[in-house]
């Protein structure tokens, strides 16, 4: 199972058609090869063993992430 966090486009790359991203804080450099969508700083995307797979919307990406951080703070919490 694979599990995809949204994540935030910081920067964009033409030179090698890619993009920074910001996930959870983390940023890093992914590729957007397999994508057709015009990417944008600020969009929301999905990510696949480094490749952009779709753009998604704004409040649902906003969601996911809020939900992501309640299931950190538990595990934390466990701990």
């Amino acid at each position: 199972m694979c599990l995809s966090i949204p994540s935030q486009v910081v920067e964009l790359h033409d030179e090698d058609n890619s993009v920074t991203v910001d996930t959870l804080g983390v940023k890093r450099r992914v590729s957007r090869h397999l994508i057709t969508d015009e990417l944008l700083i600020g969009d929301y995307v999905l990510i696949h063993i480094g490749f952009v797979m779709n753009k998604i919307d704004k409040q649902d990406a906003l969601e996911s992430i809020e939900l992501y951080r309640e299931i950190i703070e538990k595990m934390d919490a466990q701990e």
